[in-house]
């Protein structure tokens, strides 16, 4: 109940608090019309902490259920989108598309609008893709679940590598462009982009609810899920790739957001005591887009000139979460 209240409450913190501070009641007015005798403020607020703060709440959602996800299905609790080389991979296929093709702030995407946007979700989304394909496919090889985090990693490292070799041969400001994107950020998608990209994971969150039961059997253990007749591969791959398309889609419209995905399911499971996804799903889905318009929140505050790199910001409260399930666990 406390996770419902205060999304709307972190919406209108996001929506008023700033370099301009803007009453609450001013804001709720400009949301729903009505003239406030300040064009600058209504502007503000349509035209950026708006759409700031809805890519916010869909990215914290859907990278948290994508992290619940991946924790389930490969069985280590240090399971996420850029821990296993997806995030990396994404990156990889917006780097072809980028740094090939023309910056994203003034070449090639500028001019084509919302298709240099789809080319970039398309390039994020086979990336990872490919990656995911490879962890089910050796995950169904490897006893180790150690090993296969190590496989994960190795990836990221090679992706990083082939990315370090296209920024040799690319030009100042596609490498410049590019290293912005990797910043990460909430403020990066405005205008019409950012109604497709909140469809985009309206469509795609709703129906992780569906694998509720098959990641609820996977956690007891692949020889127990496959004595209750469950399909094993055909379930992996259902959650692969629900983790995998969700993460590709954040990761090309806000760039490679970290320790969201990672550090929330634990967070929901500290919270709720349970480990039944029926209940962890809707958990994690508010529980991330909470701590996403906290940290936009943070990453904007007053005082400082633009904003901070929105990956600065989860660091700081993704890693001491990360931390502390180290430690916990070697205790």
């Amino acid at each position: 109940m406390m996770l419902i209240v205060s999304i709307p409450i972190f919406i209108l913190l996001n929506l008023t608090v700033g370099s301009v501070d803007i009453p609450i009641d001013d804001a709720i007015d400009v949301l729903m019309g009505k003239d406030i005798g300040s064009e600058a403020w209504t502007n503000i607020i349509l035209k950026t902490r708006l759409p700031q703060t809805l890519t916010a709440l869909a990215c914290g959602a859907g990278l948290s259920v994508a992290g619940l996800e991946m924790q389930t299905v490969f069985q280590n609790p240090l399971a996420g989108p850029s821990v296993l080389g997806v995030s990396s991979a994404a990156s990889l296929g917006v780097a072809f598309v980028v740094l090939l093709s023309g910056s994203i702030g003034g070449g090639l995407f500028s001019r084509f609008g919302v298709f240099g946007n789809t080319a970039l979700t398309l390039a994020a989304i086979s990336g990872a893709m490919v990656v995911m394909f490879i962890i089910v496919y050796l995950s169904q090889r490897l006893d180790s679940h150690v090993t296969l985090l190590i496989v994960g990693v190795l990836i990221g490292y090679i992706a990083s590598a082939v990315i370090g070799v296209l920024k040799y041969f690319s030009s100042e400001e596609d490498i410049r462009a590019y290293v912005i994107w990797g910043l990460g950020s909430f403020s990066r998608v405005t205008g019409g982009q950012v109604y497709v990209f909140v469809t985009l994971m309206s469509i795609c969150l709703p129906l992780t609810m569906l694998l509720a039961k098959p990641l609820n059997i996977l956690q007891l253990g692949e020889l127990y899920a496959a004595n209750l007749g469950l399909n094993l591969r055909r379930a992996k791959m259902l959650v692969v790739c629900s983790a995998g398309i969700i993460t590709a889609i954040v990761t090309a419209y806000c760039g490679p957001i970290m320790f969201i995905g990672l550090a929330v399911p634990h967070l929901c499971r500290g919270l709720f005591i349970t480990a039944d996804h029926r209940v962890l799903l809707p958990a994690t889905m508010l529980c991330g887009a909470s701590l996403a318009l906290v940290c936009n929140l943070i990453a904007r505050l007053p005082g400082f000139e633009g904003a901070l790199p929105i990956n600065s910001v989860t660091a700081l409260i993704g890693a001491p979460v990360a931390l502390s399930i180290i430690l916990k666990r070697n205790h």
